[in-house]
């Protein structure tokens, strides 16, 4: 594993006794999602966002129920910049 690398693109800074933590937990969960793409699925039936593929609901399904919401005001106030009712972020490109 490669645990620099994937804290770069992470853009995370870590140091070398935490690259020498990282390691070995990566390297076990890559083992377990290993052990995961080797069991048999050839049986279980495929499912589109909580329905089987006939169109079967697999969930309990609640009514919508209306709520107050947090409100923009709120909202925004706990955001770093805001403008003109909007979360202001760094231009991303």
């Amino acid at each position: 594993m490669d645990v620099r690398k994937i804290a770069k693109l992470a853009h995370l800074q870590i140091s070398d006794e935490e690259v020498e933590l990282y390691t070995p937990q990566m390297a076990a969960i890559v083992g377990y999602v290993e052990q995961l793409n080797e069991l048999d699925t050839g049986d279980v039936e495929p499912m589109l966002g909580g329905l089987t593929a006939e169109g079967e609901a697999t969930q309990a399904i609640r009514e919508d129920e209306i709520r107050a919401s947090l409100g923009q005001e709120a909202a925004l106030s706990e955001a770093p910049s805001g403008v003109a009712g909007h979360f202001q972020v760094p231009k991303v490109l």
